[in-house]
């Protein structure tokens, strides 16, 4: 499990996260420039925990989307699941 959450894309997420925190707290107005950056970091969140999710299905030798960046590994991996079922 520690190879998913030290992940760099889900600590790189959290950090960019932390340094919005602390721009939060500071006594500037909440323009539509911050918006955009939360909602720049809500959807790199999103994709780190979906990179997170099949990269762990992947490994565990089932399907995953045909969008996914180790959807190139699909026939390897199918390979692998028909074995283990005989």
């Amino acid at each position: 499990m520690r190879k998913y959450l030290f992940g760099t894309g889900l600590l790189s997420a959290l950090t960019g996260g932390v340094t919005l925190l602390r721009s939060a707290r500071s006594e500037e107005k909440f323009t539509w420039r911050t918006a955009l950056a939360w909602l720049s970091w809500g959807i790199t969140m999103a994709l780190a925990v979906g990179s997170v999710v099949d990269t762990r299905r992947a490994s565990r030798g089932k399907l995953i989307p045909l969008d996914s960046p180790r959807a190139d590994d699909k026939k390897k991996l199918l390979k692998k699941r028909v074995s283990r079922r005989r």
